[in-house]
């Protein structure tokens, strides 16, 4: 099953099932983003809109992008606010769906779901203002590495998504190629365990002057 179909299925379920990363990406999310002021905010799997509706709380302007039309179905339901204009699309690409000028972008468990980061960086640099930024929360590398991947369960089985190991360095070295400095890096952990793996990578970045 492909990422397109999978979160399609994903959909109806999604809100209510436990999902411990979904739930942590939230927190680290609002955590970052806390001190940071924006106000053109391009969200990158917005899924059904869970972070949309905080980020809509602070910025006078949203795009919040998906692959799967179901999710984005979920997402118009929960978050009707006119600033904020839903579109579905393939990040891997042409960014039609953007504009230049954005302060901030965001990216919540998506990259692990893309083979090739530097396409999305160049794209990132190509739309984001001089000293805005850049927010991106995924699964932890260590957790990839212990074969942990985005799955969930329905009445056919266990579905598991295509996924593509990246390290830490890809989300801090790479980035500078393409003019985005790092910020801030931090992991956050289960019931803020730190005897036990990170769940959740987060890297802040921001575009040079």
């Amino acid at each position: 099953m492909d990422t397109r179909d999978a979160y399609n299925h994903w959909a109806g379920q999604y809100d209510t099932n436990k999902n411990r990363t979904r739930d942590l990406e939230a927190l680290a999310l609002r955590r970052k983003l806390a001190a940071l002021s924006f106000s053109n905010c391009l969200e990158i799997g917005c899924g059904t809109g869970k972070n949309t509706v905080w980020l809509a709380e602070r910025a006078q302007r949203v795009t919040a992008v998906d692959l799967s039309e179901e999710m984005l179905e979920k997402a118009r339901r929960k978050v009707t606010a006119p600033h904020v204009q839903f579109k579905q699309a393939d990040i891997t690409q042409a960014w039609d769906f953007a504009e230049a000028g954005y302060d901030l972008v965001s990216f919540s468990l998506v990259l692990e779901h893309i083979s090739n980061l530097r396409g999305i960086f160049s794209k990132i640099a190509g739309v984001l203002q001089p000293g805005g930024h850049v927010y991106i929360g995924e699964l932890h590398p260590f957790k990839q590495y212990t074969g942990t991947k985005a799955r969930f369960d329905t009445g056919e089985g266990r579905q598991v998504l295509e996924c593509f190991n990246h390290h830490v360095s890809d989300f801090t070295q790479l980035p500078l190629q393409y003019g985005l400095v790092v910020k801030d890096v931090d992991e956050f952990f289960d019931e803020e365990n730190r005897d036990e793996i990170p769940r959740i990578l987060s890297v802040v970045l921001q575009k040079q002057s």
